[in-house]
C-alpha cells in the first residue's frame, strides 16, 4: 500500500471512530435530559398533589369554623348603600345650623403635643 493509501485510511477510520464517540455522548446527554424533565415532572405533580391537600384541608377547616360560629353573607348587603345616620349638609343649612369647616382647627403657638395653645 502506498503512504497516501494508509493515510486516507487511517483518517476516515479516525474519523468513523470520532462519529461514534460522539454520537454516543449525544445519546448519553439526551438521556439524561429526558430523564430530568421526568424528576422535574414528578416533583411538580408532587408540589400539586401537596397543595391540594392543604387546599382540602382548609375546605373541611371552613366547613368545621363554619358550624361552630355564626357565619352571615355579607356580600349582597355591599351593594345596597348604607344608610347615613350623620344628618346631611343641606339639612343642616336648613334647619339653619352652621356650615362645618372643611380644615379641622389648628391650635397655633402651643407646645407640641399639649393641644392648650399655651407656652
Amino acid at each position: 500500500m502506498s503512504r497516501a493509501s494508509k493515510l486516507t485510511l487511517l483518517g476516515t477510520s479516525a474519523f468513523a471512530l470520532g462519529t461514534v464517540v460522539f454520537v454516543h455522548w449525544q445519546q448519553q446527554y439526551e438521556k439524561e435530559a429526558m430523564h430530568a424533565g421526568v424528576i422535574r415532572d414528578m416533583e411538580q405533580q408532587r408540589i400539586k398533589r401537596e397543595r391540594q391537600l392543604d387546599f382540602d384541608m382548609q375546605r373541611e377547616l371552613e366547613a368545621e369554623y363554619k358550624k361552630l360560629q355564626s357565619v352571615r353573607d355579607v356580600t349582597d348587603e355591599m351593594d345596597q348603600p348604607v344608610p347615613s345616620s350623620k344628618p346631611s349638609v343641606s339639612a343642616a343649612l336648613a334647619q339653619g345650623l352652621p356650615k362645618p369647616s372643611a380644615v379641622p382647627s389648628i391650635p397655633v403657638g402651643g407646645a407640641v403635643g399639649t393641644g392648650t395653645g399655651e407656652k
